[in-house]
Formats: structure tokens, C-alpha cells, sequence
């Protein structure tokens, strides 16, 4: 199939041989409120690669949404650099630049069938009937909307409704195409089937995709590489699985997925990790990044299906607490157990529901918790 615009796919990070598609430099937005400067973005820069599948993830109010909309010119940072393909664009309008928007309303026609919403910005511009008919058919092709073309938006489901919109966009072969929360109205079942089509989509027509979320698994099924915002800063900018592995931050390791935040007291340094000591009888190895010493407090997250639980002590060179279920809910394919340590820290644990799993811990059993030294990770 024919591409809609050329575009390398980035696994993990930018390129650097080539022209970014898009550059934040040091952008800074502020509001001025009741007299008050109000900062939304607080010096942002990031790189985002030809091609790429790049996620700003955070919740409400991080300033993510406000990091895009300076990207497509509907903001103006009020200070600070944003560059398009290596142009600089701060001060050029929405209209003038090279990227097309997709919003969660849609904003599709209602009065116009399939065929007419996808083609509307081609006849604006004038393009001869017969490019406008072979675009139009090869992005419906893309987006699986073969056959619907006579239908109205009224007539079409949620998860329809939306590929339209992105067939809209991308039909105008736009070099970045934006889209804020663009799943946000629908169920579920169809947000997930979407996110896998969207990536499918976005491999297809091989342009840079700039996604704006604040759910993470969304942001891991789909990304290359992902922005955990909070607060108008960058917390943490790499791919999927070093974000969910190896979170930079506390607050990074909370938001995305679920973690266990723990703190303990360091009794001893082997190379390149720590003993600490949550308990009396815990004992917990954790690799270190930076110079640490006997007595020094390690905050440290650990993911709860890293995690096994058993009524006995382990054996082995491992990382071990002890405590007792607080909690005991089934998930189906998994129980979920809430453990409560002596010093009263609370630890989640997964456990998946093989047919070979021999745990039967209750409320209030006594239980040892274990899991991989390199499974620990210490936070800045």
C-alpha cells in the first residue's frame, strides 16, 4: 500500500541524522489570573522524531494538552522556541503550519456523509476532482471505512465516527498529525480494539503521531516513546518500558501502573546496590545509581507482579519482608493482596491465577513477600 507520507519509525528514541519533526526548546507558557502569573508549561524541551509515535501522558492540569496546542499554533508560548521539521514557527499561525488536529468531539459535519467530511478540506483547497477521489479512497481503505462512504455520522458508532475524523486529517497528508485525547468518549472494549488501530494506522501512513493522554495504559499499548508530565515539567521522557521499569521519579513510579512505594534505612553497600532494612527480619537489595551510605534513606519501588507471596521464609539471595494480608480481591485472571508490613508500610501484591498456583493466603495470615534484587528500583 502506497504511504501516505514517508516517515521512519523510531523504536526508542529521536534520531539524531536526521531533522527533528518536531522541537520544543525551553517553552514556558504562563496565564496572568486575577493579576497572577499562572504557569501551565515550566520550560519544556523535548525532540520528537520523524515518524514517531510520541505520547504526552500526565493528569489534569500538567500542562500537556497546553504543550500541544503551542505545537499547532493555537497557543503562543510566552517563551521559548517550537520547531517544525527544523523551521522556526512560534509566531506562525495554526493555519500555516504543516500538522492537522484531531480533537475527542470529532467535530465532524453532521449534515455531510463519509465521503464529503473526509473530502471537505481537499475541495477547500481547490484539489482536482480526480486526486480528490483517489485520496479519498486510499485513506478510507486505511481506516477500514470501504463501503461506508454514504453513511452520516449519525449513522455510524463511536469507534467509526473517530476513524473518520482521522481519515479527515491525514487525507490532507499533513507531516504531523496531533490528537488530544481522541478515545476519551468511547467504552472500554472499543478504546482498547482503537489503540491497537490507531498504531496500525500510524505504521501505515508512516508520519509522526503526537497523542495527548492521561491514561497510561493507552500511552504503553501505543507509544514509541512517551512525556510523563505533572506540574507544567517533564518528569520522565523514554519508551514504554523504561518508563513502567525504570520510573525516574516517585511520581513517575506512582501514575504509571501500579507500585509499591517503600522507604528503608541502608545496613550495608555491595558494589553497586544496597542492603536496606525495612523491618527486623526484612531484607531488601536494590541496585543504586548514586553514592549512598550506611544509615542513608533509599526510597525505592518495586512492581506488585514482581512479587511472590508464601506462608514460609525463602530461600536464596532475595529480597524479602514479612507481614500480614490485610486484604484479599479477586480479579479473575489474578488475586490482588494487600500485605501490611510491621513498620506499616502496605505492599500490593499480583498473583496470577495459574493452575498450578499453590498460595491460598487468607485475611490475616502471616506471609512472606519476595522478589528479584533487580526487580527494586531507587528513586531520585
Amino acid at each position: 500500500m502506497t504511504e501516505i507520507q514517508a516517515g521512519a519509525g523510531v523504536a526508542g528514541e529521536a534520531t539524531s541524522d536526521q531533522v527533528p519533526a518536531i522541537e520544543l526548546d525551553e517553552v514556558v507558557k504562563e496565564y496572568v489570573s486575577h493579576g497572577e502569573v499562572v504557569p501551565a508549561v515550566k520550560g519544556v524541551s523535548m525532540t520528537i522524531g520523524e515518524g514517531e509515535f510520541f505520547s504526552l501522558l500526565g493528569p489534569s492540569g500538567c500542562g500537556k494538552t497546553t504543550s500541544m496546542r503551542m505545537i499547532a499554533g493555537f497557543e503562543e508560548p510566552t517563551r521559548g522556541v517550537v520547531r517544525l521539521h527544523g523551521q522556526d514557527v512560534t509566531n506562525v499561525p495554526p493555519n500555516k503550519r504543516d500538522v492537522n488536529m484531531v480533537f475527542q468531539s470529532y467535530a465532524l459535519f453532521p449534515h455531510m456523509n463519509v465521503w464529503d467530511n473526509v473530502a471537505f478540506g481537499l475541495k477547500r483547497k481547490k484539489v482536482p476532482d480526480g486526486e480528490i477521489r483517489r485520496r479519498v479512497g486510499e485513506i478510507l481503505e486505511i481506516v477500514d471505512l470501504v463501503g461506508r462512504e454514504k453513511r452520516r455520522p449519525r449513522e455510524m458508532s463511536g469507534g467509526q465516527q473517530q476513524r473518520v475524523a482521522l481519515a479527515r486529517a491525514l487525507v490532507n497528508r499533513p507531516r504531523a498529525l496531533l490528537l488530544d485525547e481522541p478515545l476519551g468518549a468511547l467504552d472500554l472494549k472499543l478504546r482498547q480494539h482503537m489503540q491497537i488501530e490507531l498504531k496500525r494506522i500510524q505504521r501505515e501512513v508512516g508520519i509522526t503521531f503526537v497523542y495527548v493522554t492521561h491514561d497510561q495504559s493507552e500511552a504503553l499499548t501505543m507509544s514509541d516513546r512517551i512525556a510523563v508530565m505533572n506540574d507544567g515539567l517533564v518528569e520522565q521522557l523514554a519508551g514504554p518500558r523504561e518508563i513502567y521499569e525504570r520510573p525516574a521519579t516517585k511520581f513517575v513510579a506512582g501514575f504509571i501502573g501500579t507500585s509499591n512505594l517503600l522507604s528503608g534505612v541502608v545496613r550495608a553497600v555491595n558494589g553497586s546496590s544496597a542492603v536496606l532494612a525495612l523491618g527486623p527480619d526484612d531484607r531488601v537489595v536494590v541496585p543504586i545509581r548514586e553514592t549512598v551510605a550506611e544509615d542513608d534513606t533509599v526510597e525505592l519501588t518495586v512492581r506488585p507482579e514482581k512479587i511472590t507471596i508464601s506462608t514460609e521464609r525463602p530461600e536464596g539471595d532475595l529480597s524479602m519482608v514479612e507481614g500480614t494480608v490485610s486484604e484479599v480481591v479477586y480479579l479473575g485472571t489474578s488475586n490482588s493482596y494487600a500485605v501490611a508490613l510491621a513498620g506499616g508500610a502496605e505492599i500490593t501484591v499480583f498473583q496470577q491465577n495459574a493452575h498450578d498456583s499453590t498460595t491460598t493466603a487468607e485475611r490475616g495470615d502471616t506471609v512472606w513477600l519476595s522478589w528479584q534484587p533487580q526487580h527494586s528500583y531507587a528513586l531520585q
